[in-house]
């Protein structure tokens, strides 16, 4: 080691030596430089061959390294003075050199700035009773209402964002603790029974993302003094286009409802129907679509005036009730009295008087089964309703209605809405045009529900007389809006939920309701 400090002194003395030369001899110019950049070199073999050819191994990387570390550079006063590499970095960042940046805690992307980095959006990621909505759809334009029926863009079909066929699922909730239920997700046969439902998992899933889609595109333009018939075509045409509406395979379940202040239901506006939307209507936007029959029922209310806001919140929370209420088992009856007793807990205050808001007891949420909206049970949203149970595997559209006035609907206005009889069998018919007419009904939509406007949409013209005789004989059941009181507010909301053998999907769920 002595050895090695001799060298290391050596080799100082030397640079010293060097460094007087070269301010003796700064003014000399470039060739001065080049001279002195050979003398070190010259310097630097000597310096090896002084050290011996037998030094070992070790000492010569030892003092490799300490020759690497230090270097000379003079202080203000002209003095050498020795230098480290933490000190040498230290002077260079002071100087405006390369800069380190500690990059362990962001997101590294090359030739980008932090700033204009962007998170890629995430892949559908679900808890469980939590909704997560990451829609794939690029950004919709509005629509622009010049024509009759509004400029509808064009729409990527939902399936075609989702190659591997595995749509997002809707909330999915445990039954309650209590119910025969309650141990089903971690029942091993009931996990099997739901692998087997599948495809209708699919069918139903693809058509509430669809669902879902359009009526967030839609909330994003209507605007007061837009027409009716402008609105729920314009809706209609691109919730046909973001399903792939094919034949009976897939499509609209039902018109679109648009119903308005006291009409709780059934209103879609038939052609000429000149019917404009106020800035303090109180809208209720129910609408279905399908994949294979299998039907999402799904509606909401919106308006624009917040002095309404208590009616839609308490029909909200009535329907979340009815949600959480319902399962495998539960009685129907005990799902109305829940739901009367949340929503009749509110109330409305309208120009200084306090409304009560009832439950409008004629009018209640349903099964649902395959082509068929009405499926024969029904969810009532009052009490004493039917003692009959809930069953695994069963769809039901879980719907609630509030009004400020009677809390009973009537029928009222012109007809809009028609559905084939589900189990009708073969009826004669003498008119041939209602032949005519049933089968148009028949190919284009079975025991689904349609308006008149769809079919003028099909070029159908002079057809009352035929429907009407469809009506009479039986064939054909008409469903004319259901209104309360005129004057009052009437408010809905809707989801569509399976009772599966694990669990309790609301497929309609989505991040605005």
């Amino acid at each position: 080691m002595d050895e090695v400090e001799d060298k290391i002194n050596g080799d100082l003395a030397d640079n010293e030596v060097d460094d007087e030369l070269d301010e003796e001899h700064a003014e000399e110019g470039s060739s001065t430089d080049k001279k002195k950049r050979k003398r070190r070199k010259k310097k630097k073999k000597q310096t090896a061959v002084e050290g011996g050819e037998n030094e070992c191994v070790d000492e010569e990387t030892e003092t490799t390294e300490k020759l690497n570390d230090l270097t000379l550079d003079k202080d203000v006063d002209g003095e050498v003075v020795v230098e480290t590499t933490a000190s040498r970095k230290k002077k260079k960042k002071k100087k405006g050199g390369m800069k380190f940046v500690d990059c362990t805690d962001a997101m590294f992307h090359p030739r980008l700035e932090p700033s204009t980095i962007v998170t890629p959006a995430p892949i559908h990621q679900w808890t469980r009773g939590d909704y997560q909505p990451t829609s794939l759809q690029p950004s919709l334009p509005v629509p622009t209402f010049g024509v009759p029926t509004g400029a509808v863009p064009k729409f990527v079909p939902i399936a075609t964002l989702y190659p591997d066929d595995r749509f997002p699922p809707g909330q999915l909730i445990d039954y309650k603790i209590g119910d025969t239920g309650a141990q089903r997700f971690t029942d091993e046969e009931k996990r099997v029974l739901d692998m087997a439902n599948d495809d209708i998992l699919r069918d139903i899933r693809l058509a509430a993302e669809s669902h879902r889609l359009t009526r967030k595109w839609v909330r994003s333009w209507v605007r007061p003094g837009q027409t009716m018939i402008d609105i729920v075509e314009t809706l209609e045409g691109a919730s046909r286009a973001m399903i792939g509406a094919h034949g009976l395979e897939a499509g609209l379940a039902f018109p679109t409802g648009c119903s308005l202040n006291n009409c709780a239901a059934h209103y879609t506006p038939n052609a000429n129907d000149a019917t404009v939307l106020g800035a303090s209507d109180v809208c209720k936007i129910d609408f279905g679509t399908h994949i294979h029959g299998r039907i999402i029922d799904c509606a909401f209310t919106f308006t624009f005036d917040d002095k309404f806001d208590p009616l839609l919140f308490a029909v909200r929370e009535a329907t979340e009730t009815g949600i959480r209420e319902a399962g495998i088992d539960v009685r129907l009856c005990d799902i109305g009295e829940a739901i009367q007793e949340t929503m009749e807990s509110h109330e409305l205050e309208l120009g200084g008087k306090v409304y009560p808001i009832k439950a409008i007891r004629n009018l209640n949420g349903h099964s649902i089964g395959p082509y068929r909206i009405h499926a024969g049970q029904t969810v009532p949203i009052v009490r004493g309703g039917e003692q009959s149970k809930m069953l695994e595997g069963e769809f039901y559209a879980i719907e609630t209605f509030g009004s400020t006035g009677k809390g009973y609907v009537h029928d009222d206005m012109d007809c809009s809405h028609y559905m084939k009889k589900f189990d009708v069998g073969h009826v004669p018919l003498r008119l041939a045009r209602a032949k005519g007419l049933l089968k148009v009904i028949n190919e284009n939509f079975g025991t689904l529900a349609f308006c008149r406007r769809w079919l003028d949409r099909l070029g159908e013209q002079k057809y009352l007389m035929a429907l009407r005789n469809l009506v009479e004989n039986g064939i054909v059941e008409d469903y004319p809006p259901l209104c309360d009181i005129k004057g009052c507010y009437t408010a809905q909301f809707e989801h569509t939920i399976l009772l599966r053998p694990t669990c309790k999907e609301v497929v309609s769920r989505g991040d605005d309701y």
